[in-house]
């Protein structure tokens, strides 16, 4: 055989080993877009998720709407409790469940990796307040995010989170801590901008512990009177400082241009910087009757129609929903003063972009007034 046989050979036998390695490395890619979750279907309801995290399992409760089919991807919310709850008593309280069976998109409860005061309950090991004793709860949330994308028929680029509380402190630091996950976040009486340290005998976050990656849109409620994590500051050592103060250094970090917007009414007030870096919007509502609860229907977050008339109110699962996934913000908040409306009714805001004044009869308190005492 002469050397130039050989050679042609030789070429040949290189190209269909390349073919080879090409089609098992397509196929490798073909599995790994398998293994992403879309196309495996799982049944619809509540189920439990064992999470491989730090050497540990942990667990979480999954949420999966009827018309969920694997093969189109789908928004995702993490749901992260207050301390001294557990995943389905976080649930109950926000219904962001109930939320997701309408919009079809995927709830996920995870559990905190410190026991509770209370039999059966945890906490977050959140960075900078607990002793560090305890699992990576961080490095849970991201290990968490990374099994969901990894079983699910998921949009990476529509992953929202919401914290009541303690969870809302640990989503805080979590993103503060440079994880950029969630495309947007919600807090519930909880939101935080780092560390708090006093400097001239004022408390102010501390610059050098939240270093976020990128903007991210923040929506935030507050009660008046929470008495937990009060909205003017002070209480327990890891709070401190402000809820304005945290709004404030929020619109710092995200690059927000502007003074911050007000409305003030008599029930509902809030604040918000619109024009941020990278589309990020930052949205807060403060509750004069509120307490360290979940607000709920009765709390006065209405839905506008298209003719710009309120047509139902909502909770704040809904509300937080509609300004995660939907730019234009069609609900808004009862901020108008008392004297438009009758002296028994609540009036439903002008000022917030809906024309027109539309009145509603004063709430009933939350159905979840019983759970916020233990639920920190």
């Amino acid at each position: 055989m002469t050397n130039k046989a050989i050679s042609g050979r030789f070429r040949l036998d290189v190209l269909l080993r390349a073919f080879a390695t090409g089609a098992l490395f397509l196929t490798g890619i073909a599995g790994t877009a398998q293994a992403a979750g879309c196309g495996t279907t799982v049944r619809a309801g509540q189920q439990e998720l064992i999470i491989q995290s730090g050497g540990l399992e942990r667990s979480a409760i999954v949420f999966v709407p009827a018309n969920y089919t694997g093969k189109k991807k789908v928004a995702v919310v993490f749901d992260l409790h207050g301390s001294n709850s557990y995943p389905k008593d976080q649930l109950s309280r926000s219904r962001w469940d109930d939320v997701a069976k309408r919009e079809g998109f995927l709830v996920v409860a995870p559990q905190g990796g410190l026991d509770g005061k209370l039999a059966g309950t945890h906490a977050w090991n959140v960075p900078g307040v607990t002793a560090g004793n305890g699992p990576d709860d961080a490095g849970f949330l991201k290990d968490a995010v990374e099994t969901v994308k990894a079983k699910f028929c998921v949009d990476a680029e529509r992953i929202y989170a919401s914290g009541y509380s303690g969870g809302g402190r640990m989503l805080s630091q979590y993103i503060c801590n440079g994880n950029g996950d969630f495309a947007a976040a919600g807090f519930v009486m909880s939101l935080r901008a780092g560390y708090p340290r006093q400097k001239d005998g004022v408390w102010l976050p501390d610059n050098t512990s939240c270093a976020p990656p990128k903007p991210v849109s923040i929506i935030a409620f507050w009660g008046l009177k929470d008495n937990t994590n009060p909205f003017a500051g002070g209480g327990s050592p890891y709070w401190q400082y402000s809820g304005e103060t945290a709004l404030k250094r929020w619109a710092e970090l995200d690059g927000c241009e502007g003074e911050m917007k007000v409305a003030t009414g008599e029930r509902i007030s809030y604040m918000s910087f619109d024009k941020c870096k990278g589309g990020a919007r930052i949205l807060s509502y403060t509750i004069a009757d509120g307490s360290h609860a979940w607000p709920g229907k009765t709390v006065g977050f209405s839905l506008a129609s298209a003719a710009d008339k309120v047509s139902e109110e909502v909770d704040a699962a809904t509300r937080m929903w509609n300004f995660f996934d939907d730019s234009q913000g069609k609900l808004i908040a009862d901020v108008r003063a008392k004297s438009d409306c009758p002296d028994d009714a609540i009036a439903a805001t002008s000022k917030a972009g809906v024309k027109g004044t539309t009145c509603s009869q004063p709430g009933k308190p939350d159905s979840n007034e019983h759970m916020a005492a233990d639920a920190l």
